[in-house]
């Protein structure tokens, strides 16, 4: 799951990614004088009978200027440290994918660099084939060597004594890969050690696309990837991790070579990243815009009112906001097309357990007790979306099976019973409005990303808080999700976490001791239903277990689920834009059109 960054913050966050099947696309509504906005959501390439893509032909677009809500910061977003949203918005179009997920949670087949994709069982076996010719922007062949860094990087299986050499976001799925192999360049064969019904999200599918082998291996020394093991020389494995871990963060060109339709050619930290239409891609035609800019605006009505004024062409946030969606509604006139959409993100906060107040049950209770998630959802969400509600689980979107509501109960908004909480455990309310036990004020602070509706988030629970004797502090830090948040460091975290349509990814960020387990949160009963689940071959098998694992961290008062994030975008002089609820609006960057 990345966090949104994932997520989200948003910081999607995936590595991060989470496990989610979603809820369809079209959602929120759309405004357009000439353009079904829902129906952009299906790539002009895509084959919806057979499942497949193939980039069409399409002709120039020119430049295009883009905005979204926070920076790109590493081109390896699969690392535990770099993983979130804006990353992965970024990347969708710079690496090529085994499979594209569309705008209705389709999953498909990437025939534009596969030419097939075989599953066998006992044991499970998955045999990707490359079509010839496939490159790197560098002219290097793109194939099994570099879905093998991926397996390698990114199964955990590295270790040593105190960890394990690489540091990815997730293992998830890929630590269920007994091996990599390949027969030949254009053939990889990965060999499960136990069914993996998700196997779909691994190599791109929900994840990062693979990275370039052969930058890895120049930059380190190592003649063939493929000769370097989970066992290897421990010397030889520090140093291609250290690589992996550290070397893909930021931009330094030579290093960074695309395998999708765009190649970054320019980046300003914290104001704009360039791509360029990449002319060894394998895909279609070499149409679509020749220049695409990427502008970091955290404020989403600055967003719209660039928008307005020409200064860009597309606006896409993931951090919904009600004065933005009026002021994107009424641009209709000006041939400004809108939509929006329940995206697969979550807004939540999560609970440190290992900060000594919060590793008190009750005092987690209790200040589940004191959040009105209702009024939070109505105030900051209800203007964008229609009827929108709390969420209720972690694992499940309202409108999938298996999604029942765990936390109404939990979180009812109601000072008088948090107090009663506190007080049967010993809490005494002092004279300044807070309770204290054994000499320590029940004072925590909720850390955060510098996005406005957030810190509206933070001042609402503040509020409700202080009524039921908890005091809150607001810890707004820009750069929170950018390490912070992987070490632990803060009392209450507030992000949101996205995915794919993927269940199995949600469990390193729920398991005891899992890679994105950043709170600490342990829960026997639901370590043991993630176990079953990720091995279920069938999905209705796989869905009560999730349930289970679902209710089992509800009742940890762990994790509190504020809202569905709805994603929102408008656009002009493009012909069709979909912001892609996990990969972002760039997933057919390459298929974009001048509109009048």
């Amino acid at each position: 799951m990345r966090r949104t960054k994932f997520v989200s913050a948003v910081a999607l966050v995936s590595g991060a990614a989470l496990a989610l099947s979603a809820c369809g696309g079209g959602g929120g509504g759309s405004t357009g004088s000439d353009a079904d906005v829902a129906a952009m959501a299906v790539a002009k390439g895509e084959d919806a009978n057979a499942l497949t893509y193939k980039a069409p032909k399409v002709e120039s677009a020119g430049t295009v200027s883009m905005t979204t809500d926070k920076e790109f910061t590493a081109y390896n977003n699969e690392t535990a440290d770099a993983n979130n949203s804006y990353n992965q918005v970024v990347m969708t179009a710079v690496l090529a994918r085994a499979f594209i997920v569309d705008g209705n949670q389709k999953v498909i087949l990437n025939k534009d660099v596969l030419d097939s994709v075989d599953v066998a069982t006992n044991p499970q076996k998955v045999t990707y084939k490359v079509k010839q010719g496939v490159t790197w922007s560098d002219g290097a062949p793109w194939g099994c060597k570099d879905f093998y860094l991926s397996w390698l990087a990114r199964s955990g299986k590295a270790k040593k004594a105190d960890g394990t050499f690489f540091l990815p976001a997730s293992t998830s799925g890929y630590d269920k890969i007994e091996s990599v192999t390949c027969p030949d360049p254009q053939t990889i064969v990965t060999t499960y050690a136990e069914n993996y019904p998700d196997w779909k999200g691994l190599f791109g599918g929900g994840d990062g696309g693979p990275l370039p082998a052969h930058i890895l291996e120049k930059q380190t020394g190592v003649s063939d990837i493929t000769q370097v093991t989970p066992t290897s020389d421990p010397a030889v494995l520090q140093k291609v991790a250290d690589f992996w871990n550290t070397g893909w963060k930021g931009f330094t060109k030579e290093l960074m070579p695309a395998s999708g339709p765009y190649v970054i050619t320019d980046w300003k930290q914290k104001q704009s990243i360039t791509l360029e239409r990449n002319a060894k891609w394998a895909g279609g035609a070499k149409g679509g815009p020749e220049k695409i800019v990427v502008k970091a605006v955290p404020d989403p009505v600055a967003q719209a009112q660039a928008l307005e004024n020409g200064e860009n062409q597309i606006m896409a946030s993931m951090q919904p906001d009600a004065n933005a969606a009026d002021r994107l509604r009424n641009l209709g006139s000006q041939g400004v097309k809108y939509g929006s959409e329940q995206g697969l993100t979550f807004e939540h906060l999560d609970l440190n357990h290992r900060n000594p107040l919060l590793a008190d049950k009750e005092v987690r209770k209790a200040f589940f007790m004191a959040v009105n998630r209702k009024e939070i959802t109505d105030k900051l969400v209800g203007p964008v979306v229609k009827d929108a509600k709390p969420m209720g689980s972690l694992i499940f979107y309202p409108g999938e099976d298996g999604y029942q509501d765990h936390y109404s109960d939990k979180s009812k908004g109601s000072a008088d019973e948090a107090k009663k909480i506190l007080e049967a455990a010993g809490w005494k309310l002092g004279g300044d409005g807070v309770y204290a036990k054994d000499g320590q004020r029940l004072s925590l602070k909720i850390s955060h990303t510098d996005i406005p509706r957030r810190k509206k988030t933070v001042e609402l629970i503040m509020s409700q808080a202080k009524s039921a004797g908890i005091e809150i502090k607001d810890d707004t830090d820009p750069n929170f999700l950018d390490g912070r948040v992987s070490r632990g460091e803060y009392d209450i975290a507030l992000f949101a976490w996205s995915g794919a349509p993927f269940k199995a990814d949600k469990k390193p960020i729920y398991y005891t001791n899992g890679p994105q387990n950043w709170q600490k949160v342990s829960s026997p009963a639901a370590d043991a239903a993630f176990e079953k689940a990720v091995t279920q071959t069938d999905p209705q098998a796989a869905t009560p277990l999730y349930v289970e694992a679902d209710k089992a961290l509800a009742e940890e008062y762990a994790s509190l689920p504020l809202f569905q994030t709805p994603n929102m975008w408008g656009f002009k002089g493009v012909d069709r834009v979909w912001h892609q609820s996990y990969f972002g609006a760039l997933w057919t960057a390459h298929e974009w059109q001048k509109s009048s």
